[in-house]
């Protein structure tokens, strides 16, 4: 059966000062690992040397964070038979090569594994190792190898490696005899034990990771001969010491850096308690008993309450003072799983929360360790030890459970304030097995061992292990379901049961231990639908309370989530109103969490979709200023797409693609003008031509029919006209006015519209030169200042902000008038028919407040406005009169 290979570094091209080759021989939290020297040459070469010649199943290569090679190549060698194990006498065989990432993706906090499966015989194994990944952290050019582990089997004839049976494990850790008869990985000579993986030496405490496979062979030698309740206890006992390993890895790596950072006092109190800590757990899980030094069969029963009692005094006051230290890794390490040459890449697991370079690497995530006791063995192997004694209770914890011990007595009382975890638990289930016993008698008596036990059942939901903890709540789950009806307890008493432990419901509710935090809100949830407890809407009432913006942001999310779920249940129902839903939902939107605030507008947004407009009456106003906080925003575009209405990004996409296509317009009108200039110097250069040649005929004898000039200036202006129809304008004529004037060039007519023509006026505001006819849509669509204005209802002129609401409010406007146009110069109302702006503006009987008309009156011809070119349709003249002075 493979196993994990000892090896020893015999060559390396080159090395850093502080992390030399000889690292690579050790694994374990403390390991630094290879380094390259500074600007070296690539490829650097490292070889090692296996314990024998080994037949290679598994290597593993753990890569440094950010000094990183963009490939290894695999080299295994072999000696010919006869000759000296020497390095210059071995012959090498390609086995491939792994490209490993450059964790860029990761901001270089990941350590990448490579674990690749081979099959090759020999007894080197030569690593060559390529040019360094590129970035900003790597300023040397440099390449590191944290660890190499290699998996495999030792021969024990070089002569013949074909039989399996030839293979044969010398180590002190290895597998027992393979027995045909036993099902499972004993019969698989391919299994390769987890306990071999880089990974689990690279952040296991060494000492345990050494007992932790002395278990693992017992746990094994147990199974093959049937003492599976001895079994067991191994392995609960090897699940323990896998997290004991991780936490004192961790805090290995936290003394190390104290004693680079020569804080001597640190780190001598973390030897202390890696010490006392380390002691605690051989005592707690009996680990001297479950190896078996004495070679027994059946080991001798264990007396868990003598070790109990020699728990050191700082540890135990540690257990009670200080919350859980969690396990968190010190560099997380990432998997990947890719295709080599010659041979198959294999890894799993996704990359764990980032941590500080320079630890050991971990695939787990942070886990939460129980420093006081390991979990609760099954009652049938550890029987509740009642009758004996627990250390006394102090002055201070007989004051406060001086009710609890008038009820319960002192034996039971001060076992729920012991510091052994079991003690507590048997309290509890002492105090469950009172009440389930208790005949109905006094009310008054019930009434007041509720309460005593209510106050135990507090201290038992507080409680950080989890076996007393499900005990507190089983028997609160008694006292609210049986004991309440049994006795008739009124429903005063029970109403205030709930809302003492309901606090201490929420607050495991936010602990960072899954199971613990699950489980409070799951028995929230089972306690709204108590028979006796839901007709006093105690819960939903307590739940919807207004949370502090200071609280956890774990604990502010779970009571919101208890919120959500009481919603979907009940509705406005059983003590939930809009009220106090919104109430509680408006304080939550201001915590700085924002998984609190997630949950939060998914609550509001379900009460908008059941309740409509009226949760709009607790929130900010719908306006500019409220939707430029991005929160706000979201939710009022919510809204408005529950009402069915366009979403404002959606009116401003709409704006922006309309002012788009009004833009193609005047590109496309522009075009046809310039077209239409062309062809016409085309034709007057046609006729400019014809004329010579037309004298140069002298056969053409028959004169040509004479007409009249007035007629024939006729024709020429109703022909071009008729083109002009198309167009923004034709040379010589404006398009507005339709003054003909041979000045007007494309130059003459940007003076003309920016000086003096009649129809139009330049923007006091953006100083644009628009149509007079459509200066009110100008102001409050177009210009620069169009947020200062707003639109009256009753005049429809454009009028500033500031003076809109004294306008309306003095009704002294001209109103405005269907089917009629309105002149936003003396707001009077004129004739709506196609020729009504041109009378009004341009007339001597027109508009008296536009200054432009008496300079049209004195250029204009007998005949007044009407004369000329025909005016344009609004929709091409207007774009074109947007000009900006030159």
């Amino acid at each position: 059966m493979p196993r994990k290979l000892e090896f020893h570094v015999v060559h390396a091209s080159g090395e850093d000062d502080i992390h030399k080759a000889g690292d690579l021989n050790y694994h374990g939290p403390l390991a630094k690992g290879w380094v390259a020297s500074r600007f070296c040459l690539y490829p650097q070469d490292i070889v090692i040397q296996l314990e024998g010649r080994a037949r290679l199943r598994k290597i593993q290569i753990l890569s440094h964070q950010f000094l990183i090679p963009t490939k290894i190549e695999f080299f295994v060698g072999d000696v010919p038979e006869g000759t000296t194990p020497l390095l210059e006498n071995a012959r090498y065989t390609r086995l491939g090569y792994v490209s490993l990432s450059d964790n860029e993706k990761t901001g270089f906090k990941a350590r990448e594994l490579k674990s690749v499966h081979v099959d090759a015989v020999g007894m080197f194994l030569r690593l060559n190792i390529h040019k360094n990944h590129i970035n900003k952290h790597n300023l040397y050019n440099q390449v590191g190898i944290v660890a190499i582990n290699v998996i495999g089997e030792v021969i024990r004839k070089p002569s013949d490696i074909t039989d399996p049976d030839l293979f044969v494990d010398v180590s002190d850790n290895r597998p027992v005899d393979k027995d045909p008869g036993v099902e499972g990985f004993f019969n698989k000579p391919d299994y390769i034990s987890p306990l071999d993986d880089l990974a689990f030496d690279m952040y296991q405490d060494p000492e345990i990771a050494q007992i932790i496979r002395r278990l693992e062979r017992k746990k094994q030698e147990a199974v093959l001969q049937e003492r599976y309740e001895y079994a067991k206890k191994l392995k609960e006992a090897i699940t323990e010491l896998q997290k004991v390993g991780e936490k004192l890895g961790k805090m290995e790596v936290e003394k190390r850096q104290a004693v680079e950072n020569e804080d001597y006092d640190t780190a001598a109190a973390k030897k202390v308690q890696i010490d006392e800590f380390r002691l605690q757990i051989y005592r707690d899980l009996n680990v001297y008993d479950l190896l078996e030094p004495t070679g027994t069969r059946h080991p001798v029963p264990v007396e868990f309450e003598s070790y109990r009692q020699q728990t050191p005094p700082r540890l135990m006051e540690l257990d009670r003072s200080s919350p859980p230290m969690m396990m968190h890794s010190p560099l997380p390490m990432n998997y990947d799983e890719r295709p080599l040459p010659a041979m198959k890449s294999k890894g799993g697991g996704a990359p764990p929360p980032e941590a500080p370079p320079g630890g050991p690497a971990t695939p787990h995530s942070e886990r939460a360790l129980p420093v006081q006791r390991p979990p609760p063995l099954p009652e049938e192997e550890v029987e509740p030890e009642i009758n004996q004694e627990p250390e006394p209770m102090t002055e201070v914890d007989l004051r406060e459970a001086s009710t609890a011990i008038d009820v319960f007595g002192y034996p039971l009382v001060s076992k729920a304030y012991s510091k052994t975890w079991s003690y507590r638990e048997d309290a509890l289930l002492a105090v469950y097995k009172q009440m389930q016993e208790l005949a109905v008698r006094d009310k008054e008596e019930a009434k007041t061992m509720m309460r005593a036990a209510i106050f135990l059942v507090k201290r038992g939901i507080d409680d950080k292990v989890y076996a007393v903890f499900k005990a507190a709540l089983n028997l609160l789950r008694l006292i609210l379901t049986d004991f309440v009806p049994k006795h008739k307890i009124p429903k005063q008493d029970i109403s205030s049961a709930v809302e003492r432990t309901l606090q201490n419901l929420f607050h495991k509710s936010g602990e960072t231990v899954k199971r613990s935090r699950d489980d409070a809100k799951k028995f929230i949830f089972e306690l709204a639908e108590f028979p006796d407890v839901k007709p006093s809407q105690a819960v939903p009432h307590e739940c919807v309370k207004p949370i502090k913006l200071t609280v956890a942001p774990r604990l502010a999310q779970s009571r919101a989530e208890i919120v959500e779920k009481l919603y979907k249940t009940h509705g406005l129902n059983d003590g939930l109103t809009l009220d106090n839903m919104m109430g509680f939902c408006t304080v939550a939107l201001n915590h700085n969490a924002g998984e609190v605030r997630e949950v939060t507008e998914r609550i509001i947004k379900q009460l908008y979709r059941d309740h409509g407009t009226a949760v709009k009456n607790y929130l900010p106003p719908d306006d500019e200023k409220a939707r430029k906080n991005t929160l706000w925003r979201q939710l009022f575009e919510f809204f408005d797409k529950v009402d069915g209405k366009p979403s404002k990004s959606d009116l401003r996409k709409q704006k922006q693609d309309d002012e788009a296509k009004k833009q193609e317009e005047i590109v496309a009108l522009q075009k046809q003008l310039q077209d239409l200039r062309q062809m016409n110097n085309t034709k007057e250069a046609e006729k400019e031509n014809a004329k010579p040649a037309a004298r140069k005929k002298p056969e053409l004898k028959k004169p040509l029919p004479k007409k009249n000039p007035k007629r024939a200036d006729e024709d020429e202006v109703s022909t071009f006209n008729t083109e002009s129809l198309s167009t923004q304008n034709v040379a010589g004529i404006c398009i507005f006015c339709s003054e003909r004037n041979d000045a007007f060039t494309e130059e003459g007519l940007d003076i003309h519209y920016w000086k003096s023509c009649p129809m139009l006026k330049r923007c006091a505001n953006c100083k644009q030169v628009v149509e007079i006819a459509t200066y009110t849509d100008h102001v409050l669509t177009e210009c620069e200042a169009k947020s200062n204005f707003g639109k009256c209802p009753r005049c429809s002129e454009a009028i500033p902000r500031a003076e809109l609401d004294q306008h309306i409010a003095d009704k002294t406007c001209n109103p405005f008038k269907p089917n009629m146009n309105h002149c936003p110069l003396c707001h009077e109302n004129l004739s709506g028919h196609e020729d009504g702006w041109k009378d009004h503006l341009m007339t001597r009987e027109g508009c008296k407040q536009n200054p432009r008309r008496l300079i049209a009156l004195n250029k204009q011809p007998t005949g007044g406005a009407k004369g000329g070119a025909r005016q344009p349709p609004s929709k091409i003249s207007r774009p074109t009169a947007k000009k900006t002075p030159r």
